[in-house]
């Protein structure tokens, strides 16, 4: 529809910019919801970009527990589509297997199975046999497991987009093209003046949906969104006779080895692979000069020589396609980020700025991310968590460089194993080092926490070192527990610098954060733990709260939820018109956290301040020469400090962190939940906390499950959260995160439970790469904080 036939130009709710897939399913499911006045802008046509000549490939199955919503909402969407609208989708639904043919392949499917129990996606791991039932052309000489989604398959991108728009139209959203975006600019109360060559629209807010515009697009207003178009082909071959007399369609086969998929095309057959990073190829010329005007509907030119190494493998796999012939190479722009996912959510830095962008598998996103932002919008919160997705994930060390490396490994990374505890180390360092990266880089094995580098262990000479991933127990394992032997027996120094942290101060520093945390503030010198919540009483953030004078409060997040965390108290505090000042000092401040039982002793030779736990006690804040210096001088600080030798110091790290971690957690640290529940003043503070009156109705209706602390009994394998939790030989819950104690030398993990399963010495069992391991829920904490070790030396001193 041309813009000059819209009725009412002047103001929209939100303004949804781009034409492809995933802004048409936005703006569908905003109409649908019931919002008044969406308005999308498409610059040239609809699906112009990557959605018109995608493979459209539909997948269950993702590696992550959330984007297995977005995956399974796309898929149910779809199947009901065309009887919603009327227009056709050509979607099929054969199903799909992932093959495996080396034995770490077959791990890796039953990693992902004990995921995937407590989920609705139906999955299953299947044998040869079966999987030459389903696929009866395959070569099985190599083929070993089969992870097999039935319900999986393709659709047409096309006549899905359109769909969507007619659904869109019908619910009543304005869809215009060719209406491409000139201009956006901010207004005092938080909305955009939307430009176009036919007039400006006023919008509450609006959503960057662009697809490999979006760097364009973010530019305008001050973002350089990390996006960058790559070069995908795939292949389509004439009729194959073996395809064309076989009975029933094909299932999707993704080779894992060989690095491609392959689906049935009518009678033939469409393959598409995904090249080694040095083999694919970037246009990264669009980062420096931009899109090229008109450039919609074009495709790049293939190079089927670039992926002869793919063809070779797959009709090893698949024999017939030796004698087929081709009659397609399609080779078109997807875009990448950093880390092949999307960015979705609203963006830290503008004020009701969205944006729907980076999407490497866009048709299977399109439907279920539509859904997420919607009722995000509407609501005013996430239907559930997606951090990993959130765009503000990204800052200001995501250069250029980083950028392209790190899309080069993504996508030669696709098919490659997903570990736990992955690590990929193309375009690292950023600029984002500690003052200590230096001394500490040749002693350990590097971490990545949001740009920053962070010791995830330590190792001396003769010790086995390097990256060497595992499902099982591998190199660090004995090395992590020699760092937790001697920090528990002395004091070691871990660099937390990563953490985000906030100044928050002003005249209503108090009135904003009493609105954004469930807890009560700390008193002046002291410190707590607090919870913002959303209006439905879901947590948000876990934050360390310290009032460090009168007024003024330093907030401590995690590495990964820096901005995400900040974006939420800058939007409260920006619409509820508090005289506040927020700066964020992550990387003005540098952390050393002190642990271990002579962690005090150690202090007292750095300051005259009595560090006695009774002149210092458990969260109490004091400011002294070493308690937050400046980045710049913590190197030549920790190299003094770490040489001297009369308390053993050592050097402990990220794992080691997590590990004792697990071990500390007591009850009263449970859930947001449990917390609040079982701290009933939170509820009855006279401060009308964001999600005070929901968590009051969860609080009257009960709670149905409850987080357990298990113990587990296994070999050389640890839970680290997200498996399948059984009893009696039925799903009852999922781990939440897990680890092993060095302490209490087994295995230890939390786990949502049903109430009559939360009593002390109940046992179930853990999944574990397809194993069940017997569990036991513990009521206490391994390990014991501070306070409660030394009130219990000084009540067996008094006895």
């Amino acid at each position: 529809r041309h813009p000059a036939h819209r009725p009412h130009w002047d103001s929209a709710e939100t303004v949804v910019i781009g034409g492809g897939c995933v802004g048409v399913s936005l703006a569908y499911h905003l109409a649908k919801a019931g919002q008044k006045d969406v308005v999308l802008l498409e610059k040239s046509e609809l699906t112009a970009g990557s959605t018109w000549h995608a493979a459209g490939l539909t997948t269950y199955y993702h590696p992550g527990i959330n984007l297995k919503k977005i995956h399974y909402y796309s898929i149910k969407l779809f199947e009901q589509l065309e009887a919603e609208t009327g227009q056709a989708v050509g979607f099929h639904q054969p199903g799909s297997i992932r093959l495996a043919s080396t034995p770490v392949r077959v791990n890796e499917l039953k990693y992902q199975m004990t995921r995937t129990h407590w989920h609705p996606t139906p999955q299953f791991l299947i044998g040869p046999e079966k999987i030459q039932q389903l696929f009866p052309l395959l070569n099985m000489d190599k083929v070993l497991a089969g992870l097999y989604n039935p319900g999986d398959g393709h659709i047409d991108p096309y006549s899905l987009t359109m769909a969507l728009a007619a659904g869109a139209r019908m619910y009543g959203a304005q869809i215009y093209y060719p209406a491409p975006v000139t201009g956006l600019t901010p207004t005092a109360d938080g909305r955009w003046d939307v430009q176009t060559p036919h007039g400006t629209i006023r919008a509450n807010r609006i959503v960057n949906a662009t697809g490999f515009w979006a760097r364009e697009l973010g530019q305008m207003i001050g973002f350089q969104h990390p996006t960058i178009p790559v070069h995908h082909q795939y292949v389509v071959t004439a009729t194959v006779p073996e395809v064309k007399a076989l009975e029933a369609e094909l299932p999707v086969i993704r080779d894992l080895e060989g690095s491609y998929y392959l689906r049935q095309e009518r009678d033939g057959l469409l393959f598409g692979p995904y090249e080694k990073e040095e083999k694919m190829k970037l246009q990264d010329s669009w980062i420096r000069d931009g899109v090229p005007p008109g450039f919609g509907k074009e495709l790049f030119e293939s190079d089927l020589d670039r992926i002869m190494d793919h063809v070779e493998r797959a009709m090893e796999m698949v024999p017939v396609l030796k004698n087929a012939d081709i009659i397609n190479i399609v080779s078109g722009p997807i875009t990448y980020t950093p880390d092949l996912l999307p960015m979705i959510g609203p963006h830290q830095g503008a004020r009701n700025y969205w944006t729907a962008i980076g999407f490497g598998y866009g048709i299977i996103h399109s439907g279920g991310v539509g859904k997420f932002l919607s009722d995000w919008i509407v609501s005013g919160e996430p239907p559930y968590d997606l951090i990993e997705c959130d765009p503000n994930r990204y800052a200001h060390w995501t250069s250029v460089p980083h950028l392209c490396a790190k899309a080069r490994e993504s996508y030669g990374f696709n098919n490659v194993v997903g570990y736990p505890k992955e690590e990929r180390f193309a375009g690292r360092p950023t600029n984002r080092v500690s003052g200590v990266y230096e001394l500490l880089k040749d002693r350990c094995s590097m971490g990545f926490h949001a740009g920053w580098e962070q010791p995830h262990y330590f190792h001396k000479p003769g010790d086995d070192s390097g990256y060497k991933p595992s499902f099982r127990r591998t190199n660090w394992f004995g090395l992590v527990g020699r760092e937790c032997k001697l920090v528990m027996e002395g004091v070691g120094v871990i660099d937390l610098s990563p953490f985000g942290k906030f100044n928050v101060k002003g005249e209503d520093s108090h009135r904003l954060l009493d609105r954004l945390f469930a807890n009560t503030l700390p008193k002046v010198g002291q410190t707590n733990i607090s919870h913002m919540l959303t209006p439905r009483g879901r947590v948000y953030a876990e934050v360390t709260v310290t009032q460090t004078a009168p007024g003024e409060f330093l907030l401590i997040t995690g590495s990964g939820s820096e901005l995400h965390d900040l974006r939420w108290i800058e939007h409260e505090a920006a619409d509820g018109g508090y005289h506040v000042s927020v700066s964020n000092v992550t990387d003005e401040l540098g952390v050393l956290g002190v642990a271990g039982p002579k962690s005090r002793m150690v202090l007292q030779k750095l300051t005259d301040e009595d560090m006695s736990d009774t002149a210092f006690r458990f969260l109490h804040c004091r400011s002294m020469q070493l308690a937050g210096v400046p980045l710049r001088a913590i190197r030549s600080r920790t190299e003094t400090h770490t040489h001297t030798h009369t308390h053993n110091i050592h050097l402990i790290s990220s794992v080691f962190f997590s590990c004792v971690s697990d071990e500390l957690r007591h009850k009263s640290f449970r859930t947001v939940s449990e917390v609040l529940l079982s701290r009933s003043h939170w509820c009855l503070q006279p401060a009308e906390f964001i999600g005070k009156q929901a968590l009051l109705e969860i609080k009257a209706q009960g709670l149905s499950r409850r987080l357990a602390f298990l113990t587990l009994d296994t070999d050389d394998i640890d839970p680290e959260g997200n498996e399948t939790v059984w009893h009696n030989g039925e799903v009852v819950g999922n781990t939440t995160s897990g680890s092993y104690s060095y302490t209490a030398q087994q295995s230890l993990a939390f786990s949502y439970l049903p109430l009559h399963l939360t009593h002390a010495g109940q046992k179930v069992e853990v999944e574990l790469l397809g194993q069940k391991y017997p569990a036991t829920v513990t009521q206490e904490p391994l390990v014991l904080t501070e306070p409660t070790r030394t009130r219990l030396q000084k009540k067996q001193r008094s006895e």
